[in-house]
């Protein structure tokens, strides 16, 4: 049985627990598994991380569903391929659990729940809709432990855009660092966003492509899933004026809050790079990824002293350097740099984000997400 609101804590409100975070996000590489102990305001302590890698077949299904997903009107919808893909998703999710467990000597006793964000297949929040598929009953009921799950949908009945949604663990992240502000958390996954953090102030937005553009043009021209260490964008040259006309496309001049589906620049991007070189290619679309982050800074109170990169992204070394570039004077740095995980910080933040749903505390802000309020959500499945 699912229900909304509060599941009851070992004692007192402000406990710390221990939580379990799930993350397949927009490049569909695999599950991340993250462990933190946290009373939903500040993290206590970090604990082991993982991930259970997709195979190709199983990539494949997802784009197929994704594919599938885009014309769907209702979030509840499941035709053939997108409830393969739900089947898929909440069994590799599951394994990735129960291997989690095992490894790290857990039982289902010692957490508080599971944070499970699912696999996002339709993101149109401008028609009051968002997919992610998984079952999170279905999952609470296989590992035995209470599972939060279904993050955006709140959000979005109210008519914010549902993402992103981890500013406020960026916020605790930040707090605990004792940085000069303001600080920009920047995830640099299949689409890139930002937090601002500037004191009490917290501004969130999707700024633009991150890799799944590229990760897709590669594939396509290669068969290669991704730029290994930027290789391929270190050997081209980027075509500035190309970059130019795609930053006219109205995305990048909104204000935040604002989010993207997936494919949103995907055709529209593949028929300006029709006939481009692999390698002109990748650098052109890494050096986008960037110039779309700068977008951001003119719109935001302050310019950012620092920046501190997490995701995929901030493995490649080539994007990064067109990251510093864009962003100079601001120093920027990967959050491995700081002590913080560059692979599992989204699902660090999904455990958070579920002990706070746990509490009726709230996860998304006007500011973040264009919420009308804080709004908290998630919905709890009990075992």
């Amino acid at each position: 049985m699912s229900e909304q609101m509060t599941l009851d804590l070992p004692s007192a409100a402000a406990t710390s627990v221990l939580a379990i975070g799930l993350m397949s996000g927009t490049s569909q590489d695999g599950v991340d598994v993250a462990l933190i102990d946290t009373d939903g305001e500040r993290i206590t302590q970090f604990g082991a991380t993982a991930c259970r890698p997709y195979t190709r077949a199983e990539r494949t299904l997802l784009r197929s569903a994704t594919a599938a997903a885009a014309n769907l009107t209702e979030r509840t919808a499941r035709p053939d391929l997108v409830a393969k893909a739900e089947q898929l998703v909440n069994d590799a999710h599951a394994e990735a659990v129960e291997a989690f467990l095992a490894a790290n000597d857990l039982t289902p006793a010692n957490l508080a729940a599971v944070g499970f964000h699912g696999q996002t297949l339709l993101h149109r929040p401008e028609r009051g809709l968002t997919v992610q598929i998984g079952d999170g009953r279905a999952l609470a009921a296989r590992l035995g432990i209470p599972v939060v799950y279904d993050f955006r949908a709140a959000d979005v009945a109210a008519g914010g855009q549902g993402a992103p949604l981890a500013p406020i663990f960026h916020r605790a992240l930040v707090r605990q660092l004792g940085r000069k502000p303001p600080i920009a958390v920047l995830n640099l996954g299949g689409v890139a966003n930002v937090t601002y953090i500037d004191g009490d102030t917290l501004i969130a937005c999707d700024t633009g492509p991150g890799n799944a553009l590229l990760d897709d043009f590669l594939r396509l021209r290669t068969g290669h899933p991704l730029d290994t260490d930027g290789r391929a964008a270190a050997a081209g040259a980027g075509d500035e004026g190309m970059i130019e006309r795609l930053l006219r496309h109205p995305f990048f001049a909104a204000p935040p809050p604002k989010s993207l589906d997936r494919n949103d620049f995907r055709g529209w991007v593949g028929d300006t790079l029709d006939g481009i070189g692999i390698e002109n290619g990748a650098a052109t679309l890494t050096a986008l990824t960037a110039a779309a982050v700068a977008t951001i800074v003119p719109r935001l109170p302050r310019p950012p002293a620092t920046w501190l990169a997490a995701g995929g992204g901030a493995r490649n070394p080539t994007l990064m350097r067109m990251l510093g570039e864009r962003l100079a004077p601001a120093h920027i740095e990967t959050a491995h740099a700081v002590g913080w995980s560059v692979d599992s910080l989204e699902a660090q933040a999904f455990a958070f984000l579920a002990v706070r749903s746990l509490r009726g505390l709230p996860i998304s802000f006007p500011a973040t997400t264009g919420a009308p309020r804080p709004l908290t959500g998630g919905v709890l499945a009990r075992p």
